[in-house]
């Protein structure tokens, strides 16, 4: 559990402590498709950071070119208070 990190030219111990993740959330959503854009809504309001709900947003839509219906995503605009995003893939596909 304790490792020994060089950064900088210095040496830094650390130690690995277990940590809670708080409770997940599940929800529904309403996927409009194009090209290269999916506009979702109907997205719930909970009570996480604006920028974990782009993270989720980004992982539910990132898939690696092997599985169908996903790619590489290059922006996620959320709207909190409309409760939508526009996820923007690089390619589209």
């Amino acid at each position: 559990s304790k490792h020994c990190v060089n950064l900088d030219n210095r040496t830094a111990n650390v130690a690995v402590k277990p940590f809670e993740l708080d409770i997940g959330f599940q929800f529904e959503l309403h996927v409009t498709v194009s090209g290269k854009k999916i506009n979702v809504s109907e997205i719930p309001e909970l009570p996480i950071p604006k920028d974990w709900m782009r993270d989720k947003l980004e992982l539910s839509f990132y898939k690696t070119e092997q599985a169908a219906g996903g790619g590489e995503i290059e922006n996620v605009t959320y709207n909190k208070g409309a409760g939508t995003a526009v996820i923007t893939f690089l390619k589209a596909g």
